[in-house]
This record gives C-alpha cells, structure tokens and sequence, in this order.
C-alpha cells in the first residue's frame, strides 16, 4: 500500500487572526507558501512562530481569516508535524515508527519494511529495538523524523527541532531535514536560530509581534533585511 497522496499546494492564508486568554497572538496574516522551496519561519521568542505552524497544519482553527490548501478550505492529509519535544510512545524505536503507518492504514508486513527503511535513511536502524524513551534527546528527535518521513508527506512541518539539542545532535538533524528535503517534502520550520535559518532557508517569513514584517528569499533577507524590525533581530537587539 502507498500513503495516498494529493495537491496541497498553494497553502494560502488570508487575513489570519488568532488571539487566546484576550491577547492576539496571530495578527492579520496572509501568505502563500509553495512547494518548492524551504520556508523558515524566523523571530525572537514569543513572536507567535509555534502559534503560526500550528494554524497552518491545522492543530488550531483561526478565530477569523481562512487558510486555503490548493484552494480548498479542508486540512490536507497529506502532511505531518515534528515538535521540540518528540513524543515517544513506551515502546522499541521501530514500534514508534510503525505506530504512525497503522494509523494511516498500511498492513502489519508492509509496515515493518518501511519502518526499517524510516530509520535507515535518519541513521538509526542499528537502534530500531531500543526502546525509544532511552534513546538521547538528539536520536529521540531523528526517531520523530523517520516516524513523519515514513508517510511520505508533502509538507513537512517542524517546530524548533534543534532547541534542546546539543551541536553535534543538531548537526545529525539538520543532515536529516536536508535530505527530507532533497526527497521533495516541503518543509516550513520554525527557529529563533539566525545560524540555523541561514543553514537551512530558502526563503524567510519574519514574525514580529504576531506579524509578518518580511516574506523574502533567504539570500536578500541575510543580506539586506528590509525593516527596522528585522535588521535589530539580525544585531542581537531584539529578545
């Protein structure tokens, strides 16, 4: 069985609102966002990048606007999320990749060979019978990757995967994203990392406050940002 797929793109956003506990989170944000490129979502903590990822994948409904995938205002399936912190489910590594292909329908024997293979391409089949809730933050994170991987999304949401990661675990998801990537997911991240964005982007949404200040390719963003906003988070000067 193959993960069925569809067209997810444009994923359009239009005059997106979305506010919690009486304070806007999300203010008046409208995009359109390919398939083709990387998009990093970049701001200072607390600028609503979570919040963003999170209405576009669909885990939160906007209290006004709409958000489109090919022009259709239903959830695409043909998606998947990784957060900071990977929820691992207390079984074997394997079993956690396997876990999702269940879910999404595939026979128990076609599972397992595609299980094997998620973990192979993150670098992991050597701990495929580990279980997963020993397994280092950085190795915990690839399991997540393989676990979304294995579905064959075409978009590819990612929620600072790095932030509690040491260099060399970064360096090993970084590599994994890259080759994501390479295989034709979209991938939208999230990071308040300027060394991570640069590393990663090609193309950069700057949120301030809940908005989007900048929508523009990664080398014109690095090189010369556009808004006062932008050039002080690039100086260090915003929190």
């Amino acid at each position: 069985m193959m993960i069925a797929r569809q067209d997810v793109f444009p994923l359009e956003l239009n005059e997106v609102c979305f506010a919690s506990g009486g304070q806007r989170i999300i203010e008046r944000v409208s995009l359109a966002i390919d398939g083709h490129v990387r998009t990093v979502i970049l701001g200072a903590n607390g600028a609503g990048k979570s919040v963003l990822m999170r209405l576009m994948h669909g885990l939160l409904a906007p209290n006004s606007g709409a958000i489109r995938w090919c022009g259709q205002p239903e959830r695409a399936a043909a998606q998947a999320m990784v957060f900071q912190r990977p929820i691992m489910l207390r079984t074997t590594a394997i079993a956690n990749v396997a876990y999702g292909l269940k879910l999404a329908g595939m026979g128990k024997s076609e599972r397992l060979a595609h299980a094997t293979e998620a973990l192979d391409k993150v670098g992991l089949a050597h701990l495929a019978t580990r279980p997963a809730r020993v397994l280092s933050g950085g190795e915990q994170q690839r399991v997540a990757l393989a676990r979304a991987w294995a579905l064959s999304p075409q978009i590819l949401f990612l929620d600072e995967p790095t932030a509690s990661l040491d260099p060399g675990a970064t360096h090993e998801v970084e590599r994994v994203i890259g080759e994501i990537a390479a295989s034709g997911c979209k991938i939208v991240m999230t990071t308040h990392n300027l060394g991570q964005a640069r590393r990663l982007a090609d193309e950069i949404i700057f949120l301030h406050h809940g908005r989007v200040v900048e929508y523009t390719p990664a080398s014109i963003f690095f090189a010369a940002p556009r808004s006062p906003e932008a050039a002080s988070f690039m100086k260090g000067e915003l929190p």
